[in-house]
């Protein structure tokens, strides 16, 4: 990529979309443009197209999506598959009609089959079955890859397409409905701490392994791999270091100054754990 080239950061006002903008104008790129709901709904096909028409961006970074925790993707399963495909079809596909050189993907660990080797592999893609209480997001995201790599295959569109494990960060989102565990625990943890309660829930037995990346690392990774990756197999990004959610519960609660009287796990009312 060069400096002046105009790229598109769909999905700006979300944690990762917003980072990853933040980190290519921290890189010197002159031409970052974005565009709220009110100005493009990328649910919207014709939306879609008359943005790419008037903008006309060399690049585009896809990281708008529907997302949510255990009780969203729970609640809302018909929303959170067509909502993500149609984002998906529409910028991915309007992107390559409107000539942009490159297109950059945001999957989820997610796509992942629940029973996956650990460490997850790329290879792992399709080998099982998805965990249940997301597999709606998760086939929407898979989806997205296929597109992708479908695209390459036909028509050369340099479409690559990036897994990030767990995020957190600055602008993570801390609605108890909607959010995933970091946001959750930081949260519960502070509110029992300024409630004076005596304990905390968290969800599940606190055994299951999570990976955890800041955003503006991944967003780092994200600039790199546009500026030297270019093939149709997918590229996880992580750190390589996992933690039990008991244990990370424990860090949340001894950073927040929160201290217990009682047990902090309990089943989740899904029966599944935490993620």
């Amino acid at each position: 990529m060069h400096s002046s080239d105009r790229i598109f950061v769909a999905g700006h006002r979300g944690m990762v979309g917003s980072a990853i903008a933040r980190r290519l104008l921290g890189a010197g790129f002159t031409d970052v443009v974005t565009a709220g709901r009110n100005e493009v709904d990328l649910t919207n096909r014709v939306a879609v197209d008359r943005y790419m028409h008037d903008v006309r961006p060399k690049v585009v970074v896809l990281a708008a999506a529907k997302v949510g925790g255990i009780l969203a993707n729970n609640s809302y399963p018909a929303d959170f598959i067509r909502d993500n495909l149609q984002i998906q079809t529409n910028v991915i596909d309007s992107a390559w009609h409107h000539d942009a050189a490159k297109l950059l993907f945001l999957g989820s660990s997610c796509i992942y089959p629940r029973e996956a080797p650990q460490p997850i592999s790329e290879e792992s893609l399709l080998t099982g079955p998805l965990e249940p209480t997301n597999e709606w997001y998760a086939i929407a995201k898979i989806a997205g890859i296929k597109m992708c790599q479908a695209y390459r295959r036909q028509y050369g569109f340099d479409a690559i397409c990036v897994q990030p494990t767990n995020v957190y960060g600055p602008g993570d989102n801390y609605d108890l409905e909607t959010s995933h565990v970091v946001a959750a625990l930081i949260r519960k943890f502070h509110e029992a701490k300024m409630s004076d309660a005596p304990n905390v829930t968290v969800w599940g037995t606190g055994t299951p392994l999570r990976e955890f990346i800041h955003v503006d690392d991944l967003a780092d990774a994200c600039v790199f791999l546009l500026e030297h990756h270019s093939s149709e197999d997918i590229v996880n990004i992580g750190t390589g270091q996992e933690v039990t959610i008991a244990e990370f519960a424990a860090i949340v609660g001894e950073v927040v100054g929160f201290k217990a009287r009682s047990s902090m796990t309990h089943p989740s009312p899904t029966g599944r754990h935490a993620s």
